[in-house]
This record gives C-alpha cells, sequence and structure tokens, in this order.
C-alpha cells in the first residue's frame, strides 16, 4: 500500500507543477539520498579504490561518466544504522581538489543480516552489487578462472577430505588463506563467510585462522601457483603439530566440456 501511494505521488508530481522536483519526493521516501552530491557537482577529481587484501590491486578512476555511474549508485543507497561485521574488500578514496578526500569501507555483495555494506567515519550505507559488477570488475585487468567462488573453495573443501580420511576427528585445524597472493583479489569477505559455515557442516574443529598457528593440531596453507579463466592450479600444505609431519596436495582443475575436472593427488602432475 505505501508503494502504492509513493508511486501516485510520482506521477502527480510529474504532471503538476506543485512539487519542487521528483528528486525530493525520492528522497523523503527513502528510494535516494544527497549526501553524495558532491559528485554530482563535479567536485571529484578521481575515485582510488584499493583492495584490502592485495595491495598490488589499486586503480584509479577519472572517467566522468564512469564516476557519474557511481554517483548513480550511491545516491540510490539506503542509510543504515549498523555496519557489516565482516571485513571491507577495497577502501574508496573520493578527491577534490586542495587534498579533501572522502574516505568510505566498502564489503562487496549485501550483507545477509541488512547491515550497512559501505561507510565512513560518520555514515553507514546499503549499497546494491552494481558497484562490483559495473565498476570494480571492469578494472580487472586479468581474468579470474571461471566459476572462482566454487572452484577454489570447493578445492580446499576436497583436499581437507582427501587429507582428514581416517583421522581423529578431535584434532583442531586451523586453514590459512592469508598468504595466498595470487588469489587474494578474488577473496571476499562474504564468499568467506559462506567457507566458514561449509568447514563447520562438513568438519569438526576446523576454522579459517590467518594467526595462532600454535593453537592448532593441524595448520593448513593454501598457495595458489596459476589460473586462467579455465585452469586453476594450487598447492595445499598440512603441518601436523604432534607428528611433525608435513604433507602436500596438489589441485589441478580443468574446465572443459561444459564442465570442471577436479583433480587432487599428493603426487605432483605432470601438467603442473
Amino acid at each position: 500500500m505505501k508503494r502504492f501511494f509513493l508511486i501516485i505521488s510520482i506521477i502527480i508530481c510529474v504532471f503538476s507543477t506543485g512539487c519542487s522536483s521528483l528528486d525530493n519526493i525520492k528522497i523523503k521516501s527513502g528510494l535516494k539520498n544527497n549526501d553524495f552530491e558532491y559528485i554530482k557537482q563535479g567536485k571529484i577529481q578521481k575515485i582510488v579504490i584499493q583492495s584490502t587484501r592485495d595491495q598490488g590491486f589499486r586503480f584509479t578512476v577519472t572517467d566522468p561518466n564512469t564516476i557519474g555511474e557511481l554517483y548513480d549508485i550511491l545516491s540510490a543507497a539506503k542509510t543504515a544504522t549498523q555496519k557489516s561485521s565482516l571485513e571491507p574488500d577495497y577502501v574508496f578514496e573520493m578527491v577534490e581538489g586542495n587534498n579533501k578526500v572522502h574516505k568510505f569501507n566498502y564489503v562487496a555483495g549485501l550483507d545477509k543480516s541488512d547491515s550497512g555494506n559501505l561507510y565512513s567515519d560518520n555514515k553507514i550505507y546499503v549499497v546494491s552489487k552494481r558497484i562490483d559488477n559495473d565498476i570494480i570488475k571492469s578494472f580487472w585487468t586479468i581474468r579470474k578462472p571461471k566459476d572462482f567462488k566454487e572452484v577454489y573453495y570447493g578445492s580446499i573443501i576436497d583436499t581437507l577430505s582427501e587429507y582428514l580420511k581416517g583421522k581423529d576427528k578431535n584434532k583442531s585445524v586451523g586453514v590459512s588463506l592469508k598468504d595466498d597472493v595470487d588469489a587474494a583479489k578474488f577473496i571476499l569477505s562474504t564468499d568467506l563467510e559462506d567457507f566458514k559455515g561449509e568447514l563447520k557442516d562438513k568438519f569438526n574443529n576446523t576454522s579459517v585462522a590467518d594467526k595462532g598457528k600454535e593453537n592448532y593440531d593441524i595448520w593448513v596453507t593454501v598457495k595458489t601457483q596459476g589460473y586462467k579463466s579455465t585452469l586453476y592450479k594450487a598447492t595445499v600444505v598440512f603441518w601436523d603439530k604432534a607428528e611433525k609431519s608435513e604433507k602436500k596436495y596438489y589441485i589441478y582443475d580443468k574446465y572443459e566440456n561444459g564442465r570442471w575436472n577436479v583433480k587432487i593427488s599428493s603426487e605432483k602432475p605432470s601438467e603442473f
């Protein structure tokens, strides 16, 4: 019913001289905010986007059309009272003249709790995934593997299954992705949260851990060794603290005939 009256109000606004502007109607109804008008006014000289996980993944936006597109996305963002508890994936710096910078942290994708995924020191917003699809992805200079989320996390889970087969289920296992430099730019907090849930469902006492190696019975490190859009290679190393033993597995995933052929082996493949 509320939406019906909103539509009626907009129609009346369009055909009536009594309305000051359609934008005012949108602002009052929560469909638009006016916090980013400095972008529309042409005050922003450039926008710098930096990955929080890969310092080498940084690009600068100066194209007026792209900046205008970002304005459309941000001005349609809803304000929120609570920011996402997930780690930010990117930092946005919108640079005006005289060294004035508007800085925001951004969590790619929407938080399942509806918390804000774009926030500064004093403002929080819920922003659509168009930033991921229309802005950030257009600046990738390399192509990530097809179905990266499924291939990357799925292969790690398959490797864990292979190694932990027959092992003491009470042993604590820490999986570290921190040093996986080649995959860092593709690791997003929302995907990582889903991965943590899968680990919890499939294995006892297994969790993602970027530090505290000494607190786990088994420590797992993952390193991507190469990738193309249809090929993914990685090594996974298991360190058993009590046995003081190391076991290495090789992941070789190739997309062919419309599907991924996943190979997990303790022997290094000839194609590796």
